[in-house]
């Protein structure tokens, strides 16, 4: 399962509150019990609450760098063919350094960019935030299986798999969404108004 909580900066943020952060990515310990790590610089902070199932090495431990240092990212799913894809990488000359999907997704965007997405089949929700362009991307599989959430003010995004760490970081009260919680309950999705 996993957690991942984070929070993207529209400028350089030198204010970042790291224990506030790590409070809000443990109510997620539920869904990834076996480690927790952050990763943050002026313009993001990721975090990662992991539940090891296919690499258990502390080399597969997220938010995964690349080995460059360009290139950061903070999944939580299943790429089911990540064989095939770490194949055709590995013809490409790329190196892993553990097993894990994780990896193989990294460098997937690290050689196509986000049009790597085409080529990926699964369950996923991941954000990645690549320095060599300054771009950040949340990504959810197409069919919405694992959950993410965000929330967006004043041109920054605080996201997470539940919605829980989202309302523990953020200092303010929120209301309901009286028409996208009628519309979720009837369509299984919120039309915003």
């Amino acid at each position: 399962m996993c957690g991942i909580f984070g929070k993207i900066f529209k400028e350089s943020q030198h204010n970042f509150n790291q224990h506030r952060f790590v409070t809000a990515l443990n109510t997620l310990q539920h869904r990834g019990p076996d480690a927790y790590d952050i990763y943050h610089n002026d313009l993001i902070a990721f975090g990662h609450r992991r539940l090891s199932i296919i690499d258990l090495s502390d080399d597969a431990r997220q938010p995964m760098v690349s080995t460059d240092g360009k290139v950061v990212l903070n999944f939580n799913g299943e790429i089911y063919n990540f064989a095939e894809i770490k194949a055709d990488l590995l013809k490409k000359g790329y190196q892993f350094r553990t097993t894990s999907d994780t990896e193989v997704l990294l460098y997937a965007y690290y050689e196509k960019g986000i049009d790597c997405l085409q080529d990926l089949i699964g369950m996923f929700a991941f954000s990645i935030f690549d320095s060599r362009t300054n771009t950040s991307y949340l990504v959810r599989d197409r069919l919405g299986i694992k959950p993410l959430y965000y929330y967006k003010n004043n041109g920054n995004i605080t996201f997470a798999s539940e919605i829980k760490a989202i309302l523990n970081y953020e200092a303010r009260n929120f209301a309901a969404n009286e028409h996208a919680l009628s519309s979720y309950l009837s369509f299984r999705y919120p039309i915003l108004a």
